[in-house]
């Protein structure tokens, strides 16, 4: 994997000036003087012939020029030849206004709301991960790193402390539940709009379907004939045991079948007030809730569950460890073929892709706003924390070459003007 850039150091002593700066300077340098060179020779000799004069005046112009604009370049990074000249060593000067600019800068153009949110809708992340994640070589490896990091998770926590702590905190959370309270409230739930009614007609219609077997119905005639064994000695005890079988079978079908009929049956509306009667007294009658508590205090109390948890976490944590530290893990397979296969079911369902691209949409402004503020805050405060001198010689080292191309157009430039000046004034006097 690549190494992220990283922001430059300025802490640290920069090195020299790179040779294209140095080359640039002594060019520069060189014109300044030649344009004095020229300007002494053509100054001097300017009365010989006029073709002189107009040397004379490009090189004054070309040397004023040049002084400029290397009084301009260098004003940029220091003070020129050391002195305090007013509004000169302007980087270094400004170093924290450089910084809230910069910062401002980039917030404003690069990390407004609508502009985030533009390059968020064009990349089609949902669209993005389903290719991703469909991909099998990068379901393997996000499977791998889940694991190892699994793995490492379990080695770390297989510990005595560890289980000991996971121990206590379990029994002190079960210790501090109301269980009565809490079983009244799970069964108060369970049975709103009547749904225990539903689990009352299962109830029947099982045992309907439990007497129904021939062979049930044969072992309950014979329980019954063995308990009329006085009509054994006139056969009518098998007689009698079918009979009564027969009898309870058709009995509770036609029990069935009335309570499926009348949602007013008696026996429903005595289980409904056994119900609600139950639940009341589990929220609010306290000796059903001490009783309650004194059996969870027994439960957890028993050595036998401190023992069952501790044995439980060991087993588990050491069957994970051992699939998850082995290359063929069962575990990172199924969870490599499961992330291929919501790739795969992603790229074929575009509306559940659009539907991750909107929560993204909807979910971002309000994290853009919260750390918007924070990346400004992070490039002003990063300025500020710069070595004056080091940043500044860093600027001069990565743009002082293409202002050397301003000192070295400032003496031609110059040379040019003061030459056309020269003609006109010659021209017309």
């Amino acid at each position: 994997m690549p190494t992220p850039p990283t922001a430059p150091d300025f802490d640290r002593t920069a090195p020299a000036d790179p040779p294209g700066l140095r080359r640039m300077k002594r060019l520069a340098l060189g014109l300044l003087l030649a344009a004095a060179g020229v300007y002494g020779v053509a100054t001097a000799l300017e009365g010989r012939h006029p073709a002189w004069g107009y040397l004379a005046a490009f090189a004054e112009a070309a040397m004023v020029g040049a002084i400029a604009d290397w009084f301009a370049v260098v004003a940029l990074f220091r003070h020129p030849l050391g002195l305090p000249v007013p509004h000169t060593a302007i980087i270094p000067s400004n170093k924290q206004r450089i910084g809230e600019n910069l910062a401002n800068f980039i917030v404003a153009n690069f990390l407004s709301t609508e502009q985030v949110l533009a390059k968020l809708r064009e990349a089609d992340p949902g669209l993005r991960l389903a290719q991703w994640l469909a991909e099998p070589t990068h379901a393997q490896r996000l499977a791998a790193h889940a694991a190892r990091a699994a793995h490492y998770g379990l080695h770390a926590v297989d510990d005595e402390r560890v289980r000991e702590f996971l121990r206590a905190t379990v029994l002190r959370r079960l210790e501090a539940v109301d269980v009565s309270r809490l079983a009244g409230e799970l069964l108060d739930v369970l049975t709103a709009d009547r749904r225990h009614q539903a689990v009352l007609d299962e109830v029947l219609r099982q045992l309907g379907r439990l007497l129904d077997d021939e062979a049930l119905q044969a072992r309950v005639a014979e329980k019954v004939a063995a308990e009329v064994r006085y009509l054994r000695y006139v056969g009518l005890d098998q007689v009698a045991g079918n009979l009564v079988t027969a009898k309870l079978v058709a009995g509770v079908g036609r029990l069935i079948a009335e309570m499926a009929e009348d949602p007013q049956h008696p026996i429903r509306l005595r289980f409904d007030d056994f119900m609600a009667d139950f639940v009341d007294k589990l929220k609010h009658d306290p000796d059903f809730r001490l009783k309650g508590e004194d059996l969870k205090r027994q439960v957890l109390g028993h050595p036998a569950l401190s023992e069952y948890l501790q044995g439980l976490w060991g087993q588990l944590l050491a069957w994970l460890q051992d699939d998850l530290g082995r290359p063929d893990s069962r575990l990172a397979a199924r969870l490599a073929g499961a992330l291929q296969r919501l790739g795969e079911k992603l790229l074929a369902d575009e509306a559940m892709r659009g539907w991750i691209n909107q929560q993204l949409v909807q979910g971002a402004p309000p994290w853009i706003e919260r750390y918007r503020e924070d990346i400004r805050r992070y490039i002003v405060g990063r300025v500020e924390t710069w070595n004056t001198d080091e940043m500044t010689r860093e600027l001069e080292r990565n743009i002082g070459r293409d202002l050397q191309f301003v000192r070295i157009n400032g003496t031609l430039v110059g040379g040019t003007v003061g030459l056309i000046l020269h003609a006109v004034t010659q021209w017309l006097g």
